[in-house]
């Protein structure tokens, strides 16, 4: 993993002209440890420290605090000119297309859903029409002695009177004390992604972490927060909009959070679906150390990802209680605060937020093997900042088991093709009733919300990424712990003389005289990938030189020159 920053750097430099300081700074595309040479010519010579994370008590900072001084730790200082995409780069909507009111339809509306109630013989004392983006509500009153039971079930004689593609009837609305009619428009508006991320709602937010789903019928942006949910189950037929309302939750994370803040693990068994993501692996994505793709494709490599997730959930607990926090917000604010020591193993942590694109698939091939590790994260994982989204257009209840139901609170229910899909996902009818396009229920702890979802173009995530992928980034993906399966060696045969790296020696003097256990040192100065860096690291700890990984701290270096030495003279 790349290592904690420091946030003020040591400067050498002998300059014979500005232009060659500029073309040595381009060079410059990582924090180095500690003490490195990262750009060289024969007329200039960069080389920056960069010094220990203090820790000070709690007396030291509020004297300090005291005085002016501010002592919490940046962690967002590696990636410290970091610029977050511009709302340029999405696409500007006529947003009043298919909003204005159109009085003569609701006036008809009213007429024909009075006469229908009053040829069943239900009397109504008020109608009241609410437009939204793609439904207009029609909420009704009652006259006094009426059975709510008799409205209930008249939503396709509705939808036959009213020429509507389905009607959703809500009796009674939650806290209003009338029945409400959802009847589709003729003519409905495009949410536009950039319409939603340039809202004060979104940009006012005080939510960890923001969804920014789309629009109420009430034409409010819907802003939902992920760490109170604190998991998302998210079904829908083919084409109804599930794919676009995963993109809109990356895009609204991608607009609110520091790379330093947030990770992705994206699981995408379609090979298609998240692609265009992978750009962002020096930024935003987590990844084992042995894997060569950012986006997990492979069945059996998702498993091992699973688990390797419950294993730094297990790390991050460990933190949490060793600090007396309990949960991920207190334990940073605890850190940022310098009141944690890096030394005692001590890190900012940032949240991991786990997609899973067609799931049922991914359940289908690896059953139990998948389903436990998804258990153990959803039971445990949130307070330390890991969250899940998972995603379905096949919603049965082999798939939605009663598991998955009991720890994803959160739902959301594009259109299916039958109720009994939508009970699967929501407990009750009605996503069946849904128009498609983005059209979608919102439900969480109970509540059901009905949302136009926020269209984003592929176009639109292209350049999203392009954006972020063209700046500096960290050295390589965030470093997930390995997983070993119970009763397998973890290093296996990795410290056999016979097994290692040619690279080996002069690795660990490299990292001996560092004095950090930094992979993407080895990277650097041996000009060789992540796999084989990470290898030489994992033999390295093998023999003793390095301990374990931490996350996105270095490994501690356990040998000197001397000891290490004798290791390589008597390697038994």
């Amino acid at each position: 993993m790349y290592d904690e920053p420091g946030t003020d750097y040591e400067t050498e430099t002998v300059p014979e002209s500005p232009a060659v300081i500029a073309d040595a700074q381009q060079e410059l595309t990582s924090i180095p440890d500690k003490e490195d040479t990262v750009s060289q010519s024969d007329d200039v010579t960069i080389t920056v420290t960069k010094p220990e994370i203090e820790q000070y008590s709690a007396a030291d900072a509020d004297a300090m605090e005291h005085r002016g001084i501010d002592t919490s730790y940046d962690h967002t200082a590696e990636l410290g000119r970091y610029r977050f995409p511009s709302l340029e780069l999405l696409t500007q909507r006529d947003e009043n297309h298919g909003v204005v009111e159109d009085i003569d339809e609701q006036e008809a509306n009213k007429e024909r859903i009075t006469r229908t109630l009053n040829s069943y013989g239900v009397e109504i004392s008020s109608i009241k029409a609410t437009v939204g983006p793609t439904i207009t509500l029609y909420e009704i009153v009652p006259a006094e002695g009426v059975r709510i039971s008799k409205i209930k079930h008249l939503g396709d004689d509705m939808a036959l009177n009213l020429a509507a593609l389905g009607i959703r009837i809500i009796a009674p609305m939650p806290g209003r004390g009338t029945i409400g009619m959802e009847v589709p428009n003729r003519d409905p508006q495009i949410v536009s992604i950039r319409s939603i991320l340039s809202s004060k709602a979104y940009i006012e937010t005080k939510a960890k972490l923001p969804l920014a789903m789309g629009t109420t019928i009430q034409n409010e942006v819907y802003i939902a927060d992920l760490t109170k949910i604190p998991h998302l189950l998210v079904a829908g037929a083919t084409g109804m909009g599930k794919s676009v309302g995963l993109n809109a939750i990356i895009a609204s994370l991608l607009y609110k959070k520091h790379p330093s803040e947030l990770k992705f693990v994206l699981i995408d068994p379609k090979m298609v679906e998240f692609s265009l993501y992978s750009k962002l692996e020096r930024h935003y994505l987590a990844k084992l150390p042995d894997e060569e793709e950012p986006i997990i494709t492979e069945p059996a490599k998702a498993v091992t990802t699973l688990n390797s997730l419950c294993v730094e959930m297990q790390n991050r607990l460990a933190l949490l209680k060793k600090a007396g926090m309990r949960n991920i917000a207190e334990y940073n604010e605890l850190f940022t605060a310098r009141r944690l020591s890096p030394d005692k193993g001590h890190r900012f942590l940032p949240y991991i937020v786990v997609i899973i694109d067609e799931f049922a698939d991914l359940l289908m091939t690896t059953g139990k093997e998948l389903e436990t590790p998804v258990a153990r994260l959803a039971q445990k994982a949130r307070a330390v900042g890991i969250h899940l989204i998972l995603a379905t257009q096949r919603p049965s209840v082999d798939v939605i088991t009663g598991m998955i139901k009991n720890n994803f609170p959160g739902r959301v229910a594009f259109r299916v093709t039958q109720a009994v899909d939508s009970r699967t996902i929501l407990d009750r009818p009605g996503a069946e009733q849904l128009v498609g396009r983005g059209d979608m229920l919102f439900s969480q702890d109970g509540k059901i919300q009905r949302v136009q979802c926020a269209l984003i173009e592929t176009s639109e995530v292209e350049a999203i990424c392009d954006s972020i992928s063209e700046q500096i980034g960290y050295p390589c993906a965030y470093e997930l712990p390995d997983y070993v399966p119970a009763g397998e060696s973890g290093t296996g045969n990795l410290g056999a003389v016979g097994d290692r790296d040619p690279l080996f020696e002069d690795a660990g003097r490299t990292i001996i005289e560092s004095g950090t256990g930094s992979t993407s040192l080895l990277q650097r100065k041996y000009n060789i990938g992540y796999p084989r860096a990470g290898k030489i690291m994992d033999q390295l700890e093998a023999a003793g030189v390095v301990g374990p990984a931490q996350g996105g701290k270095p490994r501690n270096v356990l040998m000197d020159s001397i000891a290490f030495d004798i290791m390589l003279t008597n390697p038994t």
